[in-house]
């Protein structure tokens, strides 16, 4: 079905632009002016986190902990630390660790692989608390992560650093028994679990991270184990403040060029696009968006989509690209079962937005509120239409760049714009 788009003019947002300068450094010069040069012996064996995102500048901050710590005589290694991401399979996290550069030859250390745990706690109720097996066995662990909204967690302890002690050391096993407890009590049981996983097992300190809208370590502190819950929450606040929005409150198409799990854990930020896509958890109030149509799959999500559900069509290419036993895992683990079902399969890019569009009930089509984004961590700029550019959310600060075309090649594959 052949449709006219929408006219679509490209707007440059603008977002708190604070930033850490040379992070790496920073970071290094925090840990030889910290207890940890008090507490590391030569010889001793430090177990660093590899986690499944695209966090801003992992590689330099992984490998300036690395430095530090064979500048102490100690030995450091990574291990990996994703609950149930890379199909649940050792070899599955030893290719996306990869495909983030966190490797032995870029890091300097060894990158040591293990679906293996040991339970080294359990809560009153009998819940237990695991932890990789080489990070068991090690002397210290440093733990680091970026603090964020979760995907499918409430509360003041979302992502960060006790996460990153229960869900990712805690590999598939322990994931998928968190993931259990729903979004309203998985706050508590991570903060819980993250509470007997310190007082259990060697954690030597926590790096939290915190991302301005541009992708940059807007915020980086060394933090204390028994801290790292009140980091959490303090540092969730702080990226509240800097997280980059979508404009407009409603909208009826939302266009995303590339979906994957360096952009979210369910491929799309929820707190962008406005959707949970949970059995029994009502939706948030903004933004409301109508259709979501999703055109490709990041080549480092190898084959993962889960959250593909959240869209309403996605391209037959995109559908392609799917490694339905990673995503099934993934999905399954996560218990929400609807964010790994299947949208309709709209075709070429083309196609797809079209239909997309088609979709819309009691729309005119040229009066369409539609958005157009590359993915849900890039944000600042973003094409709208007429209708949407109306709808801009008060205090939403944008700049009309110019018109941009719907352009498409022979294969009804959409052409991105370009910012000059």
């Amino acid at each position: 079905m052949k449709m006219k788009l929408p006219e679509m003019t490209l707007c440059r947002q603008s977002f708190p632009r604070e930033a850490v300068p040379s992070p790496e450094e920073t970071l290094a010069s925090l840990m030889k002016a910290s207890w940890i040069p008090g507490k590391v012996r030569p010889g001793q064996s430090v177990a660093i986190t590899g986690g499944s995102r695209g966090i801003a500048a992992i590689v330099p901050l992984t490998a300036a902990i690395v430095s530090v710590i064979r500048g102490l005589g100690a030995e450091p290694f990574v291990v990996n630390a994703m609950g149930s991401h890379g199909g649940a399979t050792a070899e599955g996290q030893k290719d996306l660790l990869a495909s983030l550069g966190l490797t032995e030859e870029n890091l300097g250390c060894p990158v040591r692989i293990t679906m293996e745990v040991d339970q080294v706690g359990e809560l009153p109720d009998g819940f237990p608390v695991l932890c990789d097996r080489n990070a068991t066995a090690a002397d210290h662990i440093i733990v680091i992560n970026r603090i964020k909204a979760h995907t499918a967690v409430t509360g003041p302890i979302q992502s960060g650093l006790s996460k990153m002690c229960t869900i990712g050391l805690g590999k598939v096993e322990q994931a998928s028994r968190i993931h259990r407890y729903g979004p309203s009590r998985m706050g508590q049981i991570i903060r819980e679990a993250a509470a007997v996983f310190i007082a259990k097992t060697p954690v030597l300190a926590g790096v939290g991270i915190v991302e301005n809208a541009y992708g940059g370590v807007a915020r980086l502190e060394l933090v204390r184990p028994e801290e790292f819950p009140s980091a959490d929450e303090r540092l969730l606040v702080e990226m509240h403040r800097l997280m980059a929005k979508l404009p407009c409150p409603e909208l009826d198409l939302l266009v995303i060029e590339e979906m994957g799990k360096r952009y979210s854990g369910t491929g799309m930020d929820t707190h962008v696009i406005g959707r949970w896509r949970i059995f029994g958890e009502p939706e948030p109030e903004s933004p409301r968006v109508q259709r979501i149509a999703v055109l490709g799959l990041d080549p480092s999500s190898h084959g993962n989509a889960q959250g593909v559900g959240l869209a309403d069509l996605i391209t037959e290419r995109l559908f392609k690209s799917i490694d339905l036993q990673k995503t099934y895992m993934n999905t399954l683990t996560s218990t929400y079962v609807q964010r790994g079902m299947i949208p309709i399969i709209g075709g070429s890019d083309r196609e797809t937005i079209e239909k997309a569009l088609y979709s819309l009930p009691l729309v005119q089509k040229d009066e369409a509120k539609v958005a157009w984004i590359r993915n849900t961590n890039e944000i600042e700029h973003v094409a709208l239409s007429a209708a949407a550019l109306t709808q801009s959310a008060a205090g939403t600060r944008i700049e009309k760049l110019g018109g941009v075309p719907w352009a498409f090649d022979e294969k009804g594959l959409l052409i991105p714009w370009r910012v000059t």
